[in-house]
Formats: C-alpha cells, sequence, structure tokens
C-alpha cells in the first residue's frame, strides 16, 4: 500500500509518500495565501520527484492548519496525532516531542506506541515560533538562517524578558541601541524561546528521550538553548521539518 500525508502549515507546506510502513520521499514548499492549492503542489511535486502517478495513492490524510481545505484527502487529522505518530516512526525511542512551527508551538508526551499521552499547545500568540523568529531576524537585520550558529558565538547571552512578540522586539530594539552584539541578543532570544517550551513542558511532565520537529529545529541556536532548558538532550531528525506529513502518512495506511 502507499499513502500520502499532507501537512499545510502556516509558512510552509510538506508532503510525504510512504509505502509499506517505509518512507520513499518527501517535500517542502511555501503556503502562500492559499492553503489549498499550495497542498495541491506540494503533493503533485513529490509525486514528481518520485516519479509516481495520483492513481498509484490508496490513501491520503490531510493535517496542520490547513488541512480542511485539502478536498481530495480521504481523511484530514489533527497535527497533534500526526507529530506523535511521525516521531515514533523515526526514533522509536522518544517519549515527548516539541514542534515548533511558523505560528504555534506545541509539547507532546506519547507512550511506547507513538499514543498522544499529553499535549500542550501554543497557538493564541506566535511567540516563540518560527514568526517570532522572522521579526527579530528583521530587527537585528540578519538572515534567518543564521541565526542558529551566530548564537553560538554569545559570549554574553542578553536577556529577553517578554514573551509577547511586539514587546520582546521592543527590547531587541532597545538592546540595539546600548550597542549590545548580534550573537547575545539572538542567544537571548533563543533562550526566550526555550523558557516558553520549558514552561509547556512542566504542565504536561515531558519526560525524555526527546524529538525537536518543525521547521524550527533546523536552528542549531533554539535545539542548543533547549537541551539547557530541559537538561537533556534533543534529538533533531533529517526529517524534522515534515515529521507532521510522514505521520499523516502513517497513519492513512490504517484507515
Amino acid at each position: 500500500m502507499i499513502t500520502a500525508g499532507i501537512d499545510v502549515g502556516s509558512i510552509s507546506a510538506k508532503a510525504a509518500i510512504i509505502e509499506d510502513n517505509k518512507l520513499l520521499g518527501a517535500c517542502v514548499i511555501l503556503t502562500g495565501y492559499n492553503a489549498q492549492n499550495a497542498g495541491r503542489q506540494v503533493f503533485d511535486q513529490v509525486l514528481s520527484e518520485l516519479d509516481l502517478t495520483a492513481s498509484r495513492i490508496n490513501r491520503i490524510v490531510a493535517t496542520g492548519y490547513g488541512r480542511n481545505s485539502i478536498q481530495f484527502s480521504d481523511k484530514a487529522v489533527t497535527e497533534i496525532t500526526c507529530h506523535a505518530a511521525g516521531g515514533i516512526f523515526l526514533n522509536p525511542a522518544i517519549r515527548s516531542i516539541i514542534d515548533i512551527g511558523g505560528q504555534d508551538s506545541k509539547a507532546i508526551v506519547i507512550d511506547k506506541n507513538g499514543k498522544v499521552q499529553q499535549f500542550s499547545m501554543n497557538d493564541k500568540c506566535a511567540a516563540g515560533t518560527g514568526r517570532f523568529l522572522e521579526v527579530m531576524a528583521r530587527a537585528l537585520e540578519v538572515d534567518l538562517d543564521a541565526f542558529g550558529e551566530l548564537s553560538l558565538h554569545a559570549d554574553n547571552k542578553a536577556s529577553i524578558s517578554s514573551l509577547c512578540t511586539v514587546f520582546a522586539e521592543s527590547e531587541v530594539i532597545s538592546l540595539i541601541s546600548k550597542g549590545a552584539k548580534r550573537e547575545n541578543i539572538i542567544a537571548g532570544i533563543h533562550a526566550s524561546i526555550a523558557s516558553r517550551i520549558m514552561a509547556m513542558g512542566e504542565r504536561i511532565g515531558i519526560t525524555p528521550p526527546v524529538m525537536m520537529t518543525g521547521g524550527v529545529a533546523k536552528n542549531i541556536g533554539v535545539v542548543k538553548a533547549l537541551e539547557e532548558k530541559l537538561n537533556t538532550p534533543v534529538i533533531v531528525s533529517e526529517y524534522a521539518q515534515v515529521n507532521g506529513a510522514i505521520g499523516a502518512a502513517l497513519i492513512a495506511s490504517t484507515i
């Protein structure tokens, strides 16, 4: 059986193809303003890359904030469930998942079978998300892709006390005016994100081994800040950004 998972997020759309519990491939594109079109485009792209036709796909599950717009899917499933399924597939040892996406963040505790035991989700505010990092990168005039590496060179981590994106940006601008190093400010931004995730994790009893998923997992500075706060290694798979799509494809094989 060949199944597909489509994860349409606020910033990026992801698709993954699974055959008999084996990942065949996955891809990522920008969502843009039309979630439905993004879902179709990313699905078509992954099929093209794998030289498959849509008729070969037996089941399709959609997830993410735009999941209900994917009219050609067989079912829509919440991203919490899909991230749990994808995470345990990528690493059967994990018991907790931290997912930081474009506009929300999640902490999830799972059992040995990948079933969700507890979860906490921040979907009311952009603080601590990919969008938050984009705003900070613009304020600092730094390419977002360079954020993680730059923060590793900090020698005096700045203190960012506000959890609100708007107020945190004001703090960053104030630090810039005082001559604080970019590296130190960025390290402080990452630490503030880690503190917010830590608070979410404490509410649900997050336990190691811990995996990080979502696009922000590519930021080594955030990963290191989380490891420091959680006092445990944070596992990042090469498929971290497409984890939700992988989980959706796996669930598709069970419906």
